[in-house]
């Protein structure tokens, strides 16, 4: 306690601050720990009249759910909800977030600012060494240490109390989580409009359906006449094209008749000449083979003539 006693104002001002902060944090964070339990406890029942966030947030639901049905963005709702009706509760989420690294940062701002003054006055002690005032240098030997050791006290003290100020609420924030408890109610809040609100509605956007499903049956009906007119037309075309492409046919089977007729009897007459002049083929081709025997007999006769005029004895060779 007596070093506590001989800090310089700058490191009170540093302690005081991050303890004022610390008891900020620890209240905050009791506060929205137990304002989120009491609307998480809170979130059943219908009542149309209730105000604040659950009115709120029953008002927008009812409204978006005739209006999209069971498409409802549940979930957007809620979050949208929350965001606007309990901001306040958002900002110190966010405060207690970053009340750790701000403990710290503070106390290494203590710990700066304690070195800067150790290093001041040890450059203040040795700026008395010059040799006229030695001996008053060494009587101020003891003043100028203690005043240096002071600005490291500012340095560790402000740093430890930093630290063991985010440790403490670090340990509070594991126990009592804000953040956990919002979404358990945020889950709260979507099973109750989904299973207890949303059954009791009715949408507009099913009868806009049942509107439009109304309606094109209507014109359907409508159209029907029109439909079996056109079906009736197209058959009617359908069957004259028909006739009259059956009768071309019928008068191209006709005219091909008469052709086919021509083309068999041209075909007989040509099978008629072959058969003739395979015979005359045959004649002829006999008539060669006796030919042949005749020239045959004549060349012998002839060689047997010339023989005897030769007076060779017939049956003799030379």
């Amino acid at each position: 306690m007596s070093q506590l006693k001989n800090l310089p104002f700058g490191a009170y001002v540093v302690i005081l601050i991050i303890a004022m902060l610390f008891i900020l944090a620890v209240v905050l964070l009791f506060y929205v720990f137990l304002r989120y339990k009491r609307l998480s406890a809170k979130a059943t029942g219908r009542d149309e009249e209730s105000r604040g966030f659950k009115g709120a947030l029953l008002r927008s639901y009812i409204a978006s759910y005739k209006k999209y049905g069971q498409d409802v963005n549940t979930p957007a709702i809620i979050t949208d909800t929350i965001s606007t009706r309990l901001s306040g509760l958002l900002l110190c989420e966010r405060f207690l977030n970053n009340a750790v690294s701000l403990f710290v940062t503070l106390g290494l701002f203590g710990t700066f600012l304690g070195l800067s003054m150790s290093v001041s006055s040890l450059t203040e002690l040795l700026g008395f060494s010059s040799g006229a005032e030695w001996m008053n240098f060494m009587e101020s030997v003891g003043d100028g240490l203690l005043s240096a050791l002071s600005g490291m006290g500012v340095a560790f003290y402000t740093s430890l109390f930093g630290v063991g100020c985010s440790i403490v609420l670090t340990i509070l924030r594991v126990i009592f989580n804000p953040a956990t408890e919002r979404e358990r109610l945020e889950t709260r809040l979507e099973l109750w409009l989904d299973t207890e609100i949303a059954p009791t509605l009715a949408t507009e956007a099913v009868q806009d359906e049942r509107h439009m499903l109304k309606k094109l049956i209507d014109t359907l009906d409508g159209s029907v006449e029109e439909i079996k007119n056109a079906l009736g037309t197209a058959s009617a075309a359908y069957s004259a094209s028909t006739r009259t492409a059956a009768a071309s046919l019928a008068k191209s089977v006709e005219l091909s008749r008469g052709g086919l007729a021509e083309f068999d009897k041209t075909v007989g007459t040509f099978n008629a000449g072959v058969h003739d002049f395979a015979e005359v083929d045959y004649n002829l081709r006999g008539s060669v083979e006796r030919m042949d025997l005749v020239v045959r007999d004549l060349a012998g006769a002839l060689r047997e003539i010339n023989r005897r005029l030769a007076g060779t004895p017939s049956g003799t060779q030379k």
